[in-house]
């Protein structure tokens, strides 16, 4: 079974890159230290690198950009994170259909838009064209398995032969935007299924590589912010309520977007 403490780290001129060794398949997590904390996984095979995630502010494509220079990069699976075109402009570009459109027009483009606004030039909000679109099921790229699984707005992704699973979010000790009841749910169920499945892994966008003891603490999370939002009358009440019983959590700007689903 793989630690998730387990890596070796190398400074990149932005960020840093933990590399986490399975034998025959490496797994390369670069924590991008951008404002938005990204993180970007690049999981290689027999010399063939196939990216997860692309970074989205301009310091951190150029410092990946520099890292994937001289190796082989079969492809990117492009699920929530579609801005940053300049990030591997040659390489083919995977997404399911769904996912094409939350980026291009839907609640992707919406947040594309807002981080634009708000970081200016430091943000690349081109959007990566997609030149293959997914289904559901397995596919094979670079050599490596991959399992899509389609959910509302993009895709996760299974790495069997790391016994890893992709998803957005997790974030064990930090805030999540929880859109209303019935999206706490969905995650709830979400995480309930990478317990059943016995994943060793699960990487998100936002995070360092978690475990499965990390998805229990956020099924408890999440529970947590549906009662509480059950008691309060309004958001400011329902954000203090939750800083007091969680705090130490980091992602206050995603409690604040929480809070504002809730109430709105």
């Amino acid at each position: 079974m793989m630690n998730k403490s387990d890596f070796t780290a190398v400074r990149l001129a932005q960020g840093e890159m933990h590399i986490y060794d399975f034998g025959g398949v490496k797994l390369h997590a670069y924590q991008t230290g951008d404002p938005l904390a990204d993180e970007v996984f690049l999981v290689e095979k027999a010399g063939k690198f196939v990216v997860i995630e692309s970074p989205c502010f301009t310091d951190s494509i150029n410092a990946l950009n520099e890292y994937l220079a001289d190796r082989d990069v079969a492809g990117v699976l492009v699920a929530y994170h579609g801005a940053g075109a300049a990030f591997l402009p040659g390489v083919s570009k995977y997404a399911t259909a769904n996912a094409a459109q939350y980026a291009s027009q839907g609640g992707g483009r919406a947040l594309i838009d807002q981080f634009a606004a708000v970081f200016g030039s430091a943000f690349d909000s081109s959007i990566h064209p997609i030149t293959h679109t997914l289904t559901e099921g397995e596919v094979t790229i670079g050599g490596i398995r991959f399992v899509i699984h389609q959910t509302a707005e993009a895709f996760d992704i299974e790495i069997p032969e790391i016994n890893a699973v992709y998803t957005h979010m997790l974030g064990h000790d930090c805030h999540s935007i929880a859109a209303g009841t019935g999206h706490a749910d969905a995650m709830i169920a979400q995480l309930r299924s990478c317990i059943r499945n016995g994943y060793d892994l699960i990487l998100t966008s936002h995070y360092t590589p978690e475990d499965l003891r990390d998805a229990e603490t956020k099924i408890c999370y999440l529970e947590d912010l549906k009662t509480i939002a059950a008691a309060c009358a309004d958001g400011e009440e329902f954000k203090a309520a939750v800083r007091e019983r969680y705090p130490a959590y980091s992602g206050e700007n995603y409690l604040d977007m929480t809070a504002g689903f809730f109430f709105s």
